[in-house]
């Protein structure tokens, strides 16, 4: 579902990975960082994340 974020109607992703539990985060890409947040409660607000910060935890992640 698109929501405003820094002005920006926005897209939220998970991954095609997670159960359709809802046990995980979702991403969406507002230039220029990323937003991420709790799939199971989307109203408790978003972080933002610097693309390079982001791909460090997701290289961190698969490494494991």
């Amino acid at each position: 579902m698109g929501i405003p974020v820094n002005g920006q109607q926005v897209a939220w992703r998970k991954s095609s990975y997670s159960e359709q539990v809802g046990e995980c985060v979702e991403v969406a890409s507002p230039y220029p960082d990323l937003a991420v947040r709790d799939s199971k409660d989307p109203a408790s607000g978003k972080v933002r994340v610097a693309p390079a910060a982001w791909q460090a935890l997701l290289n961190r992640v698969q490494a494991s």
